[in-house]
């Protein structure tokens, strides 16, 4: 099960030494290759969490999949993971350490889902506006494709959402329409 508060303690920890020893940048760029291999490959996952694999035996499959990929530093506090027995929330503690590292960079991340890709210039283009708009140092924008939107976007960051999607308006439609105002209740 996810452990939000101690994926939240390690990625502090892992950030107060990157910046002690000036490789702060190094090691999110090594948290970034974790969590992209996480969400890339079920079958690591699947070894992360596995309780019948050996922690000696994660700890090799970690080093092989990250060494040469990784800071010194990060290949340590995978180690120190395997160790302590949480390698299972490596997912959760590279997540968390992106967050805190955007958060500690003034970075915000923001989410495009839309019914086609969009061209690189629109994608500066709504970078720009939700920077302008929102008083943002630095986005970063991620986009999705998703056709069930039929048309339009959806925007997504700080906990915000802003659906401007033609599946949105046709569901708002049928609820207009399935509350009738002209036929009185008896």
């Amino acid at each position: 099960m996810p452990n939000p508060r101690l994926a939240d303690r390690y990625a502090k920890s892992l950030i107060d030494l990157a910046t002690e020893k000036n490789i702060l940048d190094a090691v999110c760029e090594d948290m970034r290759y974790i969590k992209a291999l996480c969400k890339a490959s079920r079958d690591f996952l699947i070894v992360l969490r596995s309780p019948i694999i050996k922690p000696d035996q994660k700890g090799k499959i970690i080093n092989e999949v990250t060494s040469g990929k990784v800071n010194e530093l990060t290949l340590a506090f995978n180690n120190l993971l395997v160790k302590k027995g949480r390698e299972r929330d490596l997912p959760e503690i590279a997540a968390a350490f992106i967050n805190q590292y955007n958060t500690l960079k003034g970075i915000h991340q923001v989410k495009l889902t839309t019914a086609v890709a969009v061209s690189d210039e629109l994608k500066k283009a709504i970078e720009s506006k939700v920077q302008s708009a929102n008083n943002f140092g630095t986005v970063e924008l991620e986009t999705v494709t998703n056709e069930s939107l039929i048309g339009g976007f959806m925007l997504e960051f700080n906990n915000k959402l802003v659906d401007a999607s033609v599946a949105h308006d046709l569901r708002e439609i049928k609820k207009q329409f399935s509350q009738n105002l002209y036929i009185q209740d008896l």
